[in-house]
């Protein structure tokens, strides 16, 4: 017995160094025999103790759900929106302690101070300890009532067994949740792929197979004590370190604040973030940090007074599919283009999806979903993915898969889960997009140009590859529709500037497959000339930051390429000259940008925003994309919108001058 409460207790405590802080000091194999020895003495002796680790592994077949009564009610949170409703949570608030303070002048309570957390999409959690053991877990019912799960809780190896205080009982609340990088993974290989992140927690944590819980290892963040016959805290920060001390999960991003300017502040940075983060969370709960004020404030018959939830919009919904199209890109991959019923998602209205190849059609189940209810997300403002069926029908209709391409009628292949039109030099789409592509902003960044003018040039004057760009004339352009002689000029001088960017956009700009913006970049750091880079054998890139053998064959393949190379050549020909800037000078510590936080916005019209950021870098200064108090300037080109205009508001230096900031850039020496 003593061997096995030792095992139990080192066990344990490796489960909290791997599971909880991310700090594993033993290899798997050194772990596993720890474990295989405590589950040999449970076998010799016919006992297990209560906080064994050997229990998380599920295997119970229950019966039902017990229910349970929670010891302290769990509230909802009263909700805000945007900024207004911010501020009329903390009206209420600052009303309720003037009021307080006036009627016990002998002991007021403090100016509110305020704590942001984030708001987990997942199953709210309600654990309950006695003298330091885990005794029961709940959901969270009506408030009052919940319905016990604990076999399916002590399955989540970062909620602790035993934990080391050990006065009396507690209440502590969390979020059962499934990490969306273990959602991936585990629909790798499901015989049914689960539809999104929450439905997979909540279901498996009121799945009465228990092995069905452990299979899907989830995790949970826990942020409160709810309950205590022996503890109390003076405020937030305490709780938060009792907890943390008795080794619950807690999520880092808990963050202390004195002013609403600053917790809106942080609001806004969770809502650009949430689109990286591995959970699912669907807002930000702000709280008043000191307990004593909270019990002034108080409940009403659904809230607390001193809690508010702000609440991002909703980035999952259910529609009906209603056909799927093929779109043909620039590399010749056909993508299923979804319709549905429109929809609101995330502030916009949805009627369009995508549904990625055959291979994610298939392992989504949604080959026969025609006309049956779906699941669509919507992300960081790109087209919205359809997740799954959200019913359980089977007789939808059939989504045809293409054997000809819908743009040329080209014979399809098949390569894995892709489908590809092979015409690479007569199908339509394609050559469209190759040189949309190099045109674009991160690319050539040739201004003016749009898809309306590639396929102009394309259907009228022939032009079916990036080099016929640079043998355009004035007389041509002005022979096309809605071309006046202002515009041509425009687009002709536009072309000739781009004659000279530097060779990581050119690279990018070429479409080599299985390459992006930091793999070009890469390449041009390393090679510093266009030749060097061609010339590249594998074994060359291979020995490159983040260029593994499939990236290595495909940058050999594309130089390789008679028809690539021929266009590189006419490029070339027409006076195109990609060049590697100097190696790049030490950051100035004195300068006028050294340090300063920069938000570009509008038209540059003499330099591309990209020329402009990449400038301000090298002179110290830090790029962001959105103005907030912590901002130091602005930059402000033409038709400069709701930046320059919260950048004036908040009192920010705007340089609207670009004469001002290319002297300010001669004066640097950039």
């Amino acid at each position: 017995m003593e061997e096995m409460e030792a095992l139990i207790a080192e066990i344990s405590r490796h489960n909290y160094m791997y599971y909880t802080l991310d700090q594993p000091e033993l290899s798997d194999k050194e772990y596993d025999v720890l474990y295989d020895r405590l589950v040999k003495l449970e076998q010799e002796t016919g006992v297990v103790l209560p906080i064994s680790p050997t229990k998380r592994v599920g295997g119970e077949l229950l019966s039902g759900f017990p229910q349970h009564r929670h010891r302290a009610r769990l509230w909802s949170l009263d909700k805000a929106q945007n900024h207004e409703q911010l501020l009329a949570w903390l009206a209420r608030v600052e009303k309720l302690v003037a009021q307080y303070n006036k009627e016990h002048p002998e002991d007021p309570l403090p100016d509110p101070t305020f704590v942001v957390e984030l708001k987990f999409d997942g199953l709210t959690l309600n654990l309950t300890y006695e003298g330091g053991e885990l005794v029961q877990a709940a959901t969270r019912g009506n408030g009052t009532v919940g319905e016990g799960i604990l076999p399916q809780v002590k399955t989540i190896r970062s909620i602790p067994l035993a934990i080391p205080y050990q006065d009396g009982i507690l209440e502590i609340q969390g979020e059962g949740i499934m990490f969306l990088s273990v959602l991936e993974k585990y629909n790798q290989t499901a015989a049914e792929p689960l539809k999104n992140a929450r439905n997979a927690a909540a279901g498996a944590l009121r799945n009465l197979n228990t092995s069905v819980t452990a299979s899907r290892h989830l995790d949970a963040f826990i942020y409160n004590v709810g309950y205590s016959d022996e503890i109390a805290f003076a405020n937030h920060k305490e709780m938060i370190d009792f907890l943390k001390t008795n080794h619950f999960k807690v999520n880092p991003e808990t963050h202390y604040y004195d002013t609403i300017e600053e917790v809106a502040e942080q609001v806004e940075r969770i809502a650009e973030a949430r689109h990286g983060m591995d959970y699912l969370i669907d807002g930000a709960v702000v709280k008043v940090t000191d307990f004593r004020t909270r019990e002034a404030l108080g409940y009403t018959d659904k809230f607390p007074r001193w809690a508010v939830a702000f609440k991002f919009e909703a980035e999952e919904a259910t529609t009906t599919l209603r056909s799927v199209s093929w779109e043909v890109g620039r590399t010749g991959k056909l993508t299923p283009v979804a319709k549905v019923d429109p929809v609101e998602l995330a502030g916009v209205t949805v009627q369009n999806c995508t549904l990625n190849n055959i291979g994610d059609i298939e392992r989504k189940n949604l080959k026969h979903a025609l006309g049956t209810l779906v699941y669509i997300r919507r992300s960081n403002d790109v087209i919205p993915e359809i997740l799954g069926k959200a019913t359980e029908e089977t007789d939808g209709e059939e989504i045809e898969y293409p054997s000809v391409c819908p743009a040329c009628g080209t014979v399809l292949e098949l390569r894995g889960a892709h489908i590809f039109c092979p015409n690479r030099l007569g199908c339509r789409p394609q050559l469209i997009g190759r040189i949309t592509h190099f045109v674009s902003r991160d690319a050539m960044d040739i201004e003016t140009f749009s898809i309306a003018t590639a396929e102009q040039l394309y259907d009228s004057l022939g032009v079916n590859d990036p080099s016929g760009l640079y043998g355009l004339t004035l007389e041509q352009l002005l022979s096309l529709d809605r071309f006046g002689e202002k515009k041509a000029s425009n687009l002709l001088a536009a072309i000739e500037k781009s004659k000279t960017r530097d060779l990581g956009s050119f690279l990018f700009a070429l479409g080599i497959p299985n390459t992006g913006k930091k793999t070009t970049s890469v390449l041009a750091e390393h090679f510093r000339s266009l030749d060097r880079a061609m010339e590249a054998g594998t074994e060359d890139l291979i020995a490159l930051p983040d260029v593994g053998s499939i990236v290595a064959e495909s940058i050999v393949s594309f130089f390789a390429d008679p028809l690539m190379q021929e266009s590189i050549r006419r490029m070339r020909e027409a006076g195109v000259d990609p060049q590697m800037e100097e190696e790049a000078a030490p950051v100035p510590e004195d300068g006028f940008f050294s340090g300063k936080t920069v938000v570009l916005t509008g038209t540059l019209s003499v330099m591309g925003r990209d020329e402009v950021a990449r400038k301000l870098e090298k002179l110290g200064a830090k790029v962001t994309g959105s103005v907030s108090k912590k901002t130091d300037l602005v930059i402000a080109g033409e038709s400069a919108g709701s930046k320059l205009t919260k950048a004036r508001e908040l009192g920010i230096t705007v340089i609207d001058d670009e004469e001002e900031l290319l002297r300010l850039f001669r004066e640097a020496g950039v």
